[in-house]
């Protein structure tokens, strides 16, 4: 019996691990124009797979502000090669375009090698905010392509930032 929960537990373990290497694709929230708000039930978890009829995935955070609109310096960035190891970073460049502030209220990114901040206060029109992705390189050789879910509140969320990189040993 002892066994058994062992390798029942290294497996899940094993899972965990080998998630930072897998790319999973996100889900796309779309928000109605007319509306101000989309409404979920704050007190379920982040990743409750219950969803109600009126949103499309429970798992993403919903904003409740006025929604607004984004441009974006870019949503890809290739590091180009970089050694094993290295911990580079990049800053995407984020502008409200529409007549709301932005909010952005979370940046997921794909795996545990990257680590995002991002402008924490309202963005007003006009203005521009940054989204700054940091990646480790430690545990990876060759291409990768690595990316991180932006959820604010914008019509189309969450909005997907993507990079690549030549790790060389």
């Amino acid at each position: 019996m002892k066994k058994t929960l062992s390798i029942i537990a290294l497996s899940i373990i094993g899972l965990g691990l080998v998630s930072c290497k897998k790319e999973a694709t996100g889900t796309e929230v779309t928000a109605n124009a007319d509306s101000t708000a989309v409404q979920t039930d704050n007190m379920a978890p982040a990743d409750s797979s219950a969803a109600s009829a009126t949103t499309e995935a429970a798992a993403a955070p919903v904003s409740n502000q006025p929604t607004t609109s984004v441009a974006l310096s870019e949503n890809n960035f290739d590091f180009g090669n970089i050694k094993k190891g290295d911990k580079v970073e990049h800053v995407y460049e984020v502008t409200n375009t529409g007549t709301n502030p932005l909010v952005i209220s979370e940046v997921k990114p794909g795996c545990g090698c990257t680590a995002p901040d991002f402008t924490k206060d309202p963005i007003l029109p006009g203005k521009k905010g940054k989204i700054t992705l940091h990646f480790d390189s430690s545990n990876f050789d060759g291409n990768v392509s690595k990316y991180a879910d932006v959820f604010a509140n914008v019509e189309k969320a969450p909005i997907k930032l993507t990079f690549t990189a030549n790790i060389q040993p």
